[in-house]
């Protein structure tokens, strides 16, 4: 059976991105290695086993893609959440800036934060 190991999100710095997603979302650190003049970062949400490799984004191809997601308004990543509400009210109180407020898109509530380091983040929460 596959499953999903490890996914990236590219920043545009890796260690504006592990304090933003440790500090703010609470992911934890996984990994974080020196490999002498750039790293190797991955955080987790706790008590589950999918790592987040903090990419650097600074080739062409990542600047692109992350580029059009921003400017199409479009999430990275998507996460999700058990009360949007009581998150969005707490990631708010911590500065951070909602480009969408929690909104009903059919069976989910959803919400957009900006991640600090050139990323639209989608936190969701299944209705019913």
């Amino acid at each position: 059976m596959l499953k999903i190991a490890m996914t990236s999100v590219y920043v545009d710095d890796e260690e504006k991105a592990h304090a933003f997603y440790t500090d703010v979302l609470g992911f934890r650190t996984r990994t974080d290695l020196d490999l002498g003049g750039a790293r190797f970062i991955t955080v987790a949400a706790p008590g589950q086993d999918v790592e987040l490799l903090l990419e650097p984004g600074d080739s062409p191809l990542a600047e692109q893609y992350r580029e059009g997601l921003r400017e199409a308004g479009l999430p990275c990543i998507v996460l999700g959440v058990d009360d949007l509400a009581g998150e969005y009210e707490r990631l708010s109180g911590l500065g951070v800036r909602f480009t969408q407020p929690p909104t009903e898109q059919g069976p989910v509530l959803t919400a957009v934060l900006d991640d600090t380091v050139g990323n639209l983040v989608q936190l969701t929460q299944p209705l019913g």
